[in-house]
């Protein structure tokens, strides 16, 4: 079963963090007190993140002050209203330590739900996830993304997320993330110019699914869901794979989207101007010269020139290969790409790389896209 992990889903959520205090920032001049709720709400997400940490065998309430540097009266009071909310459960005692044992606190996985999508250009990946990170249910369908256009394609996610909380209660769904191709606005949750699919050129996909699907919404690039669906260095790439290239960045530990969102644009770096014609309009893109590769040992070379590119102008360690193309042959691409950087960097004994397949598989982007719905419970 997949999962984003305990240490992960508060890794996972640093980009929706930005997002929610963005809009935190917009609107607390406007409202009164907003600033000591925001501050409260702080406080519980850290606890929270504290608690699903812990894992099983649970934390104390004075290990959370510890933790979090919070009061024992103000751990007192958080818990109290994680408890009520069925967010967090007493789950037996402590070890004594000399004195009375002290009562453990457990993160109640089923409380809330979150619902992950992958729109693809010939698939759409709907998943629900629960507070733990772990996708408890995962449907893959075919579409067409470029010739349905948003309509059906949004009609076929309806019904698929009625199908995913038709034994769920309303109330425990946060929201839905939706990852798709870019280029995109993440701030305007709008799609622009999705490279060989005209018909979602300006299409506001974040209203359009909260408004069809009556849940909160965000969006994301595929390749930015992907990085944040695996716990990792400060500094890593996330190449997804799939019809095209994209590459999900965080840097100093944070995720990286640029001055329009629309960072990682990996596909679409010139490596022979006078290569094939790429679907962008340029010539001679990683992206074109990966798909005209005569076999699947050809193309995971040509990626690993460009992770290689990337590594060595970013200052990379970690760099995660998902997408379905991966999913298909992680192998040759793993074998590949490492001689690749292995050849490529001055000293490969001292830039070392760590390079993985997602653990997550097929279902990696859309887990992403979940953990955006699931960082507005842990911050």
């Amino acid at each position: 079963m997949a999962s984003l992990s305990s240490s992960h889903s508060a890794a996972s959520a640093d980009s929706a963090a930005q997002a929610a205090s963005t809009v935190a920032a917009d609107t607390s001049a406007a409202r009164p007190g907003a600033n000591l709720t925001a501050l409260r709400d702080h406080n519980a997400a850290a606890v929270l993140t504290l608690v699903r940490a812990a894992g099983a065998g649970g934390v104390s309430r004075v290990e959370l002050a510890r933790g979090s540097g919070l009061t024992a009266q103000a751990i007192s009071k958080i818990v109290q209203r994680l408890l009520e909310d069925g967010l967090v459960a007493e789950s037996g005692r402590g070890a004594s330590t000399g004195g009375k044992p002290r009562t453990l606190l457990t993160l109640v996985p089923d409380a809330r739900w979150a619902l992950g999508v992958q729109l693809g250009r010939d698939a759409l990946t709907v998943l629900r996830a629960d507070l733990a990170g772990r996708v408890v249910d995962s449907r893959h369908l075919p579409i067409d993304l470029a010739g349905w256009g948003p309509g059906p394609v949004l009609d076929l996610l309806a019904e698929e997320v009625g199908r995913q909380l038709a034994s769920v209660a309303r109330e425990q769904v946060l929201g839905v993330g939706v990852a798709s191709p870019g280029p995109l606005d993440q701030q305007a949750g709008v799609l622009h110019e999705v490279t060989g699919a005209p018909a979602w050129n300006r299409f506001p996909l974040r209203d359009a699914v909260a408004d069809r699907l009556g849940l909160a919404a965000e969006i994301e690039k595929d390749s930015t869901a992907g990085v944040l669906s695996v716990l990792g260095s400060p500094n890593r790439a996330f190449i997804h794979l799939d019809h095209g290239l994209g590459a999900g960045l965080v840097l100093g530990g944070a995720v990286q989207r640029g001055a329009r969102t629309n960072a990682g644009e990996f596909g679409h770096q010139v490596l022979d101007p006078a290569g094939p014609r790429c679907r962008c309009g340029n010539q001679g893109c990683l992206e074109a010269l990966w798909q005209a590769a005569a076999t699947p040992d050809q193309a995971a070379r040509l990626l690993g020139e460009g992770v290689a590119n990337l590594v060595r102008l970013l200052d990379l360690d970690e760099v995660v290969l998902g997408g379905r193309e991966v999913a298909d042959a992680p192998e040759t691409y793993l074998a590949a790409v490492r001689e690749v950087l292995d050849a490529r960097l001055p000293d490969p004994s001292w830039q070392r790389v760590s390079l993985t397949a997602a653990p997550a598989g097929r279902d990696a982007v859309a887990l992403g896209a979940a953990g955006l719905v699931l960082a507005r419970v842990f911050g």
